[in-house]
């Protein structure tokens, strides 16, 4: 048999969850032609595949790359962690629907919540669309590298409707602009979205300060907009949140229980606390609960610690009160800051105005520097925080930070753990049959951190090393698993007749890279990136789009608006 590539001699973990085996894959047409032993057969080109992982392409169901699809086709970092199909759209956060008149202030509403400046966005997407249909036509015109799949958000009908009063707390739609949000929604979905997208979280702000509009949505609202959603797109059509359990929790459980009862396909981001079982038990009984009679709710969850980077690239938070510091990071570059920062007298002052704010010694326990070894340290062993490493050297935490610094020469950067701390409640989470390990927030706060590398690290940290997983679960949680949830249709195993998404991985050698600070965005905006070492190839719709983390070209993705329903 005649093909267009043949993948030969990998083991084949196939997305379901089952045993690995030893076989060849043949691809014809952008379609898995053939599995087994093809060593009769020819092709156009072959991969040696021996020692290596075939697993189908990643399935990443957080991603925020609305904006950045617009001047970055190639969808970086996404794709150099084996993500072959990325949800777009998330915690309420979107472009479309949306009249000419609102485009700014939604532009204004991405820098505020995910750190792109407003200038980018406008200048960096095409603005063709009115419709949610539209902005999906719009998206396949910019030939993605991968394939795509958008929710519509929150923001943009609640804002289309009510205008500004939709962020103010205890407003609520009238009849007339409920009826329109839900129109909004419903056609949104019959033009291709996979669901619609809310947050309710308190920390998602607009410029002036007020919440996101959706934030202090009620349960009248979100019920009618899950009715919507169904009445669009059938059983099954996904409603994703990003929830306020420190204060609502009980309404944010009602929402859920309602969208489930609505037939809904719930998603929302979880994870857990630092005391007792940090809520696994509780969460376990309510998925077990929530999964009966055809009903579905689904968490994703991060795969280390997580919330902020600190370094050189940008002023932290943490010492934005000192004029020392805020006179360093006026420097253009890097390199200019360590030259800088070499200078003793400068030195002692950053030192003594660090201590003196006091904000680094507080946190200097959650605070974890990555290291300058070949790969970082992600400290899964717990022994190298800020704290730890100040204790023994007999210093102040800022002290250690500064130095740590200029040793590097502001290469280094430093992981704070605000989320996903305790790492034995967080893998019991993950652990969950209706967890997906994966919440790379690709496109989102691009300024302060990146967890882009989730699907990297879940293989290499938590499976090859720490045993959280089986190989063969743990890709069947980014593939198989991820690809039921949102209904895509003959994507997320390696099954013959299926969508050619495939990655072929040297699993043994697989790893993370450190982060980096480009300013490559419209305007010269800054952005952490991270690369990664054993993707030999990611294979899109039967091209290779990225071989040993460098882009072929190609890019063949395709925005996917038919799913399994029912």
């Amino acid at each position: 048999m005649e093909h267009d590539l043949i993948i030969s001699g990998g083991t084949v973990v196939d997305g379901t969850g089952g045993p690995s085996i030893k076989a060849d894959v043949g691809v014809k047409a952008g379609r898995i032609s053939q599995i087994g032993d093809l060593s009769g057969d020819t092709a156009a080109e072959t991969i040696d595949a021996t020692d290596r992982v075939v697993s189908p392409g990643f399935v990443d169901l957080h991603t925020h790359l609305d904006a950045q699809i617009g001047w970055d086709p190639m969808m970086t970092s996404t794709s150099y962690h084996g993500v072959t199909t990325a949800l777009i759209g998330n915690c309420g956060v979107t472009f479309a629907p949306c009249g000419p008149k609102n485009r700014r202030y939604l532009a204004e509403l991405m820098e505020a919540v995910e750190d792109i400046a407003a200038d980018a966005i406008m200048d960096g997407l095409p603005w063709d669309w009115s419709s949610y249909g539209e902005y999906l036509d719009s998206v396949q015109a910019l030939k993605p590298a991968l394939n795509i799949v958008g929710l519509v958000g929150h923001s943009a009908v609640r804002y289309e409707a009510m205008g500004d009063r939709s962020m103010d707390e205890g407003e609520q739609p009238t009849d007339k602009e409920l009826a329109h949000i839900t129109k909004m929604v419903r056609e949104s979905v019959e033009a291709g979205a996979v669901g619609f997208s809310t947050s309710r979280f308190l920390q998602h702000t607009v410029p002036d300060g007020r919440c996101t509009p959706g934030t202090w949505a009620d349960l009248r609202e979100t019920k009618a907009i899950q009715e919507a959603v169904v009445a669009g797109g059938g059983v099954g059509a996904v409603y994703q949140s990003a929830n306020d359990m420190a204060t609502r929790y009980q309404t944010e459980l009602q929402m859920f229980r309602d969208g489930m009862d609505a037939g809904c396909q719930v998603l929302f981001s979880g994870g857990t606390g630092g005391e007792g079982d940090g809520g696994v038990g509780r969460w376990q009984e309510f998925f077990e609960a929530g999964n009966q009679g055809g009903k579905r709710i689904a968490s994703i969850c991060h795969t280390r610690p997580s919330g902020a980077f600190f370094g050189l690239a940008q002023l932290s938070p943490f010492t934005a009160k000192s004029p020392a510091w805020r006179e360093l990071m006026k420097l253009p570059t890097v390199a200019d800051r360590v030259a800088h920062m070499k200078k003793e007298h400068v030195r002692k002052a950053l030192i003594e105005e660090g201590i003196s704010a006091g904000d680094m010694r507080g946190l200097a326990r959650m605070i974890h520097p990555f290291g300058m070894d070949a790969t970082p340290n992600l400290d899964f062993d717990r022994k190298q925080s800020l704290a730890q490493l100040a204790e023994a050297e007999g210093r102040d935490p800022v002290e250690t930070y500064v130095d740590r610094l200029i040793a590097s020469e502001g290469r280094e950067y430093f992981n704070m753990w605000m989320f996903g701390g305790n790492l034995e409640n967080q893998w019991n989470y993950m652990r969950l049959p209706h967890v997906v390990p994966m919440l790379g927030d690709a496109g989102a706060h691009v300024g302060f951190f990146t967890d882009t590398d989730s699907p990297t690290v879940l293989l290499s940290e938590l499976t090859r090393k720490q045993g959280v997983y089986s190989l063969e679960e743990a890709i069947h949680r980014i593939t198989g698993k991820s690809a039921e949830i949102i209904g895509l249709k003959e994507r997320g195993q390696l099954k013959e007749g299926w969508h050619a998404d495939i990655n072929v991985i040297d699993y043994e050698n697989l790893s993370t890279h450190h982060a980096e600070y480009l300013n490559d965005f419209p305007h010269g905006g800054g952005r952490f990136t991270v690369k990664s070492s054993g993707y030999d190839a990611t294979i899109v719709a039967g091209q290779v789009v990225v071989r040993n983390c460098e882009h072929s070209g190609q890019r063949p993705g395709e925005v996917i608006r038919e799913f399994h329903r029912g």
